[in-house]
């Protein structure tokens, strides 16, 4: 079992920046896969990064959307994962999610098991 909570999210204009926080308890963290995916209103939910284990060597994916803007990073030493956000824009706005699994990498939302409760990002002016 994994719990997830998760901190970070609130209004910020276009161009800014935000970090949100997802820290995980109870499996050994540093074996989990991370992941951060985000639902906008009417949207279906979106990858948007991902970390892997340490056993796999902590490499990262992005979305096309979101490259060179975001950044995920995991600290393992405090059980939590990070999503770094700048450049922010009106349509990164969205309800964003943490996401663990317990083998590797992936983009998916139907591959991860274990979920955070969301946080609201608003990018707006």
């Amino acid at each position: 079992q994994v719990q997830l909570v998760q901190s970070g999210g609130e209004l910020v204009q276009p161009g800014g920046s935000l970090r949100l926080s997802c820290a995980a308890s109870g499996r050994l963290f540093s074996s989990v896969a991370m992941g951060w995916f985000r639902q906008a209103p009417g949207k279906e939910r979106e990858f948007v990064a991902a970390i892997s284990s340490v056993g796999a060597g902590e490499t990262t994916s992005a979305a096309a959307s979101v490259k060179g803007r975001f950044t995920i990073s995991r600290d393992n030493a405090k059980n939590t994962v990070y999503l770094q956000m700048n450049s922010l824009k009106p349509e990164d706005t969205a309800a964003y999610y943490c996401a663990a699994r317990t083998f590797g990498l992936s983009t998916k939302a139907s591959e991860y098991v274990y979920w955070g409760q969301g946080t609201q990002v608003t990018v707006s002016s």
